[in-house]
């Protein structure tokens, strides 16, 4: 993998990159649409790549080890080929996920014992045994196996869990090192920095992941209930320590507000599922603001979703038969507002780009913040 930075905002710490693998380009900032399952939900391959144009998108190691299971995705040639898919492809190291099934999960030194949420079958996750499957997956950028804390956090044990995360990482590149890539192609390592909402344990985690000298890094343990402001000033602390030369992740969000914030403190991608999640209960995100379709305000609209026109439904469909269609659980409403939603996110990020290298970045992003933080 190559990360190379076009631009600095001289106003903000943004940044303009371009970060190539054996899968194509990826111009940063970027926005991951999230694909769990190697679906992302209710949007054709060929819609993601021809009307959404998304460069990179995520699948998830929890989710695909239980279903369709690695032996299947090996005897498929890879997680591209299995979903048809010729771009990027990240996946998460399930710790994320793993964290989720609190109640049914047991965290070990050696690694994580949890219940399957499909059929309460019992598997363990270790460093070890996740890049092996990660391997399998074949996703051009994998992740390290971490524990992610919650918020809040006794300062403890956030401790302790960072200092494993450190170990386990330990654990994830040396055992890389024995398994060679698959599918003739490589595979980028990411560590994730973790350390709750304590500055001084961020600060620690940030430094042991630049010491580990990856091609790129993350940032994990935000967005898990946290005030916005405790989110940006951790990345803050972060973002400074973090190599400039290589791209950064900060995993997991989030609102097209804390998205461009977060790009004004030097972070270069995001996944979320929240444009796909809110876009299956009738929230769309605009430039604008946000768009509850559902309210009775919108039945005799007949103006266009979106006259900014991101994807094609933003004008091929009005706001009232968007509104109709929620109302009769149309399964095609849910598809609609997905696809909008993701055009958006994708727009966003690449009109982030556009003023990152016209050196006005701050100046619109200030300006989008305001226009965007309204319920219309």
């Amino acid at each position: 993998m190559k990360f190379e930075l076009k631009g600095n905002d001289p106003q903000s710490k943004a940044r303009a990159g371009v970060l190539t693998t054996d899968h194509g380009v990826i111009e940063t900032p970027i926005f991951m649409p999230v694909g769990t399952v190697g679906s992302v939900k209710g949007v054709h391959q060929r819609e993601l790549k021809n009307d959404i144009n998304a460069d990179v998108i995520l699948g998830n190691t929890y989710h695909l080890y239980l279903r369709p299971q690695t032996e299947i995705l090996e005897q498929a040639g890879g997680l591209h080929k299995f979903i048809n898919w010729d771009r990027n492809i990240l996946t998460d190291s399930g710790g994320y996920q793993v964290y989720s099934l609190s109640a049914n999960r047991k965290i070990k030194e050696e690694g994580v014992k949890f219940k399957s949420h499909i059929d309460g079958s019992y598997h363990t996750f270790t460093p070890e045994n996740v890049m092996e499957i990660q391997r399998i997956i074949g996703a051009d950028i994998i992740m390290a196996f971490d524990e992610c804390t919650p918020y809040p956090c006794d300062y403890n044990y956030a401790k302790r869990s960072m200092h494993m995360t450190h170990r386990w990482l330990d654990r994830c590149i040396n055992h890389l090192e024995k398994l060679p890539f698959k599918y003739g192609y490589e595979q980028s390592f990411f560590p994730i920095v973790q350390g709750s909402t304590y500055k001084d344990l961020r600060k620690q985690s940030a430094e042991y992941i630049a010491n580990a000298g990856a091609v790129g890094n993350a940032i994990g343990g935000l967005s898990v209930g946290e005030p916005a402001d405790e989110m940006y000033a951790m990345t803050e602390v972060v973002c400074d320590i973090l190599p400039e030369d290589k791209p950064r992740y900060l995993m997991g969000v989030g609102t097209p507000i804390n998205i461009l914030e977060n790009i004004a403190l030097g972070v270069d991608m995001f996944d979320c599922v929240m444009p796909t999640r809110n876009a299956r209960n009738g929230m769309l995100f605009t430039a604008h603001g946000t768009i509850n379709i559902k309210n009775k305000k919108w039945e005799a609209d007949f103006s266009p979703l979106d006259e900014m026109a991101m994807t094609y439904v933003d004008t091929e469909y009005s706001k009232a038969y968007l509104r109709h269609l929620f109302s009769v659980n149309e399964r095609l409403a849910m598809q609609i507002a997905t696809i909008h939603n993701l055009g958006f996110y994708l727009w966003l990020v690449r009109e982030s780009r556009k003023h990152i290298l016209a050196g006005d970045f701050r100046t619109w992003k200030d300006m989008m913040v305001k226009q965007m933080d309204k319920r219309l």
